[in-house]
């Protein structure tokens, strides 16, 4: 498939595919212009118009033959490549579901995704087990979690979370215990984010830790907000009830 770039762009531009799962973008035409005299596109790379929505090998795409020359046509012996998600056994756009992942670029969420770990975890399984060590959060790309306590031999679920949620996020924060089990509803995908890793993302790559730092910040303080309005809500409904 050769060399390239995926980017993702509007209603113009092109998607360059890429062999190593790292994606770019938005690329306009000039930029697609430079990327093929400095090589990092070749005559084999896969490109997607966006205003026609369709594959083209880059030295068959009628506005970059100048560029390549005029080559043998090879048009219909092959097929254009699928979008293969950026990690091996995770479906493409399923990092996108997760909200804290919103305002990273698609190279910086590409880079930062690969630095962490995907646990594959089936039904009723434990992820994390109450009083063990917080050294990880969790992102949940494909299915259903749910946070629980046992009180007198009797479950309390806690919270539920479904793709693109996010839980145990305050161990990055402090090395305490957990709070809860997190237990498996159905067979589910997780990015694991250990807090050893995301610590030595800090200190060396700044410009991927800011964003989601910034991103879970947000999370946080909206949660805060929620629960002192519940709270507010239940002092309310406790004094009008003497």
């Amino acid at each position: 498939m050769g060399h390239g770039m995926e980017t993702q762009g509007s209603d113009s531009g092109y998607k360059v595919w890429a062999v190593d799962d790292v994606v770019y973008g938005p690329v306009d035409l000039p930029t697609l212009v430079g990327w093929v005299g400095d090589e990092r596109v070749v005559a084999d790379t896969w490109i997607f118009d966006i205003g026609t929505a369709g594959w083209t090998k880059a030295g068959e795409l009628d506005t970059l033959k100048m560029f390549f020359g005029q080559l043998p046509a090879t048009a219909g012996t092959e097929t254009p490549p699928k979008a293969d998600p950026l990690i091996p056994g995770v479906k493409a756009g399923t990092l996108r579901r997760v909200k804290i992942f919103a305002s990273m670029s698609d190279q910086q969420l590409g880079r930062f995704v690969q630095m962490m770990h995907i646990e594959k975890v089936a039904s009723f399984k434990e992820v994390c087990h109450q009083g063990s060590p917080g050294d990880a959060m969790y992102c949940v790309l494909d299915g259903e979690v749910r946070a629980r306590i046992l009180v007198g031999g009797r479950e309390t679920t806690l919270a539920t979370f479904q793709a693109g949620d996010i839980f145990g996020e305050i161990c990055l924060f402090d090395d305490g215990p957990r709070s809860a089990d997190v237990i498996a509803n159905i067979d589910s995908s997780l990015l694991r984010i250990p807090a050893d890793k995301f610590n030595r993302l800090c200190e060396e790559q700044p410009d991927l830790a800011t964003p989601f730092l910034l991103a879970l910040g947000r999370t946080l303080t909206a949660r805060i907000r929620n629960d002192n309005k519940r709270l507010g809500e239940l002092i309310t409904l406790s004094r009008a009830s003497r």
